[in-house]
């Protein structure tokens, strides 16, 4: 399962905003079903941010979403954040990693 959210900071809070997502980032380390959970920023608008996450199934998107650090992270974002969170659910199809 694919999970791509992009957020956007409200214009001088793109600092604090990305302080906030690279803590998230950290804790994420821990949680068995979490494959892959990378954080990107546009580079075009330094205010836009991407997560691109990849969980084992639902279950663990699940238990990632009801995690204490990713709700404080969502209260924390709650004065940051320009607009609501642009969350897409993907099934992956082909992949090169290298």
């Amino acid at each position: 399962m694919i999970v791509v959210a992009k957020l956007k900071a409200k214009k001088g809070a793109e600092e604090e905003m990305e302080k906030v997502l690279r803590d998230v980032v950290q804790k994420v380390a821990s949680e068995e079903g979490t494959l892959t959970y990378t954080l990107h920023r546009s580079q075009s608008d330094p205010c836009e941010f991407l997560f691109y996450e990849k969980y084992t199934d639902g279950e663990a998107l699940t238990a990632h979403s009801s995690t204490p650090y990713f709700k404080a992270m969502f209260a924390a974002l709650k004065d940051l954040v320009e607009g609501p969170a642009d969350i897409g659910m993907y099934e992956e199809l082909a992949a090169l990693n290298r």
